[in-house]
């Protein structure tokens, strides 16, 4: 079983829904709030299950490389890269903020090539390329009707979503080095959930935000949907992608994990009524056209 691959699509179907809750939440207590919270909860939860098949609460005797490794992954990836990304769902929306999004899986294939030695067939590549260009020609699309408001910041949410991808690019190279020799990917994921709420409640008390964090979550909508995005994304999203990365090529994991944007087009359809273009339907075949590539 291709189980690398099967588990980079469980990410991509967690951070879909991650998207959808972090929005609203974001909107009604903040991106900052949600961002430090998020991991707080979702500590919480991979305490349980890292109990549950590993047998402690929390690894024993990691190798200080590792640590090293998931740190600066963590940093890079939880703390900076999500921060720009949740600060683009505010600006922009879930969908249209993976746009930048949909440059990771060919800078992760090149580095994966560079950094790895990871060989990627011409046929693998011809389906990177499809799912890449049909997520982008999904997410590229805006309508003309936007005022100056909303191109402002339209253009600033496109900026923040390619800070967001470059510290994606970063946080799986990183990851990489630190899951060799089989570390569970749980353990990792515990980790690196660890240093990020080290880091941003850190930042959160010498700003004197601790308080007013807590005063967000009285917001009895906001914190539910809190609660969920944490379930899917740091808890569920993240555990999977370092199956995946642990498994898979890097490039190709990367590129079956940058599906949100396709996936959200029914969820969006569900949750927000957003009528379905052509363009749309369109770009969503030509990204399975790809996917089906990978998995031939």
């Amino acid at each position: 079983m291709p189980w690398g691959e099967l588990a980079a699509l469980a990410t991509a179907v967690c951070w879909s829904f991650t998207a959808i809750f972090f929005s609203a939440s974001g909107r009604r207590i903040g991106s900052d709030v949600v961002n430090r919270s998020r991991l707080l909860f979702a500590f919480g939860f991979l305490l349980i299950a890292h109990r549950l098949l590993e047998g402690v609460f929390f690894p024993q005797d990691v190798e200080p490389f590792r640590w090293g490794w998931l740190a600066l992954s963590s940093l890079l990836g939880l703390v900076l890269g999500d921060a720009f990304l949740f600060r683009a769902f505010v600006e922009i929306g879930p969908r249209l903020s993976m746009l930048m999004m949909s440059t990771v899986p060919i800078i992760s294939t090149l580095l994966g090539w560079l950094l790895f030695g990871e060989v990627v067939t011409s046929l693998e590549l011809l389906g990177v390329l499809l799912a890449v260009g049909g997520v982008a020609w999904v997410v590229t699309e805006q309508g003309s009707e936007s005022s100056v408001a909303d191109r402002r910041a339209y253009h600033r949410g496109l900026m923040f979503a390619l800070l967001g991808a470059l510290g994606q690019v970063a946080n799986l190279v990183t990851a990489r080095y630190a899951l060799v020799d089989d570390f569970p990917a749980i353990s990792a994921t515990l980790i690196r959930i660890l240093v990020g709420i080290i880091i941003l409640w850190g930042l959160a008390g010498l700003r004197g935000q601790i308080r007013y964090t807590f005063r967000q979550w009285r917001d009895k909508q906001g914190f539910r949907t809190l609660i969920a995005g944490a379930t899917f994304g740091p808890f569920l999203g993240i555990w999977f992608s370092l199956i995946a990365v642990q498994n898979a090529r890097l490039g190709i994991a990367s590129t079956l994990m940058a599906l949100p944007p396709i996936l959200l087009i029914p969820l969006e359809y569900l949750v927000y009524h957003r009528r379905i273009s052509r363009r749309g339907i369109t770009g969503t075949v030509v990204a399975v056209l790809g996917v089906a590539l990978l998995f031939t």
